[in-house]
């Protein structure tokens, strides 16, 4: 495990620095002039765009640009966004951790709600409960997240007034205490956990059902084992197998959907900082972004790995 470990490292770094020249080469592709970041831009002459395009870097070739911002980037200056007019690890420290944040909690409630609701559905395949469950989860599959945060909102904040809009803290409240940020995240969270649900109670229904009709299963029965004993001791363990892969492969999907639902909820994340570098063509920036986003999905792929190894003794032998 450990030199698997290892080679995947060692691995993701040409992976970074591809997706970081692809950035720099789509955003010199790009038809937004980053000369024209912020208010005053439309506005200026032309001397003064060339000089900003000159202070930007922006008439260098983006060959040129992107080896710059790596070299510099490995000595711990990842460079000055332009558009947030802040060093870009400023403007990455400030938000990453609400990111962090709201994507964990989310993450974490999603895999519980999903492993007890498709245990639950597994149980009585075909019955009802299996059937609503089952359908709500390909209604959900097929919901977009802002629409749900923006259902969310009006039922929950608008109609009920049981939960804020949106925001990390009351409106003039200058504190950033716990008992200001919890009810702010538990609309958020639940909308971006329902956003990954399906997923989860999906595989883990299939996983388990399958599991079920397993001899190993079939004989613990016959020998008067417990239903619940099967089930947890047997079946879960069996089914949930295939339900670490998933947890890697949702990442990306999770990042996504964290954008959208950040930006619906005013969360303090990295979609507002997102969103504002692509727009603006801001170079370092962006690409710290998806370099970030990018390890971020690497690490998730690495971890199912690690899971289903640890799950598997088998698997982790092959892999050492």
């Amino acid at each position: 495990m450990a030199r698997m470990t290892g080679r995947r490292l060692l691995a993701a770094v040409p992976v970074l620095a591809v997706v970081t020249f692809a950035v720099f080469a789509v955003a010199a592709a790009s038809p937004f002039d980053p000369a024209y970041a912020g208010s005053s831009g439309p506005v200026a002459g032309r001397d003064v765009l060339d000089q900003v395009r000159r202070n930007l870097g922006a008439d260098r070739p983006f060959a040129v640009r992107w080896w710059e911002w790596v070299t510099h980037a490995l000595a711990g200056d990842l460079g000055d966004s332009a558009t947030l007019r802040q060093p870009v690890s400023q403007v990455i420290g400030e938000r990453i951790g609400w990111s962090v944040l709201l994507c964990g909690v989310a993450f974490v409630l999603a895999v519980v709600a999903g492993t007890v609701l498709g245990v639950l559905a597994a149980r009585r395949r075909g019955g009802l409960f299996d059937k609503a469950v089952t359908a709500l989860s390909y209604m959900l599959e097929a919901a977009p997240p802002f629409w749900i945060g923006l259902l969310a909102v009006w039922l929950f904040a608008l109609r009920l007034d049981v939960l804020p809009a949106g925001g990390l803290t009351d409106t003039g409240s200058d504190a950033v205490t716990a008992g200001q940020v919890l009810p702010h995240l538990v609309l958020p969270a639940c909308v971006l956990a329902v956003t990954q649900l399906p997923w989860f109670v999906l595989y883990v229904r299939q996983g388990v059902g399958d599991a079920l009709a397993e001899d190993p299963v079939r004989g613990a029965r016959a020998r008067g084992l417990g239903e619940r004993t099967v089930l947890l001791g047997h079946a879960l363990r069996s089914g949930l197998l295939p339900v670490l892969t998933l947890i890697g492969s949702r990442v990306p999907e999770l990042i996504t959907g964290a954008l959208l639902v950040e930006t619906v909820f005013s969360w303090p994340g990295i979609a507002s900082a997102t969103v504002e570098a692509a727009t603006s063509v801001d170079f370092p920036l962006l690409a710290a972004l998806t370099v970030l986003a990018t390890a971020a999905v690497l690490l998730g792929n690495l971890l199912s790995d690690l899971l289903y190894g640890l799950a598997d003794p088998r698997v982790a032998h092959e892999g050492m």
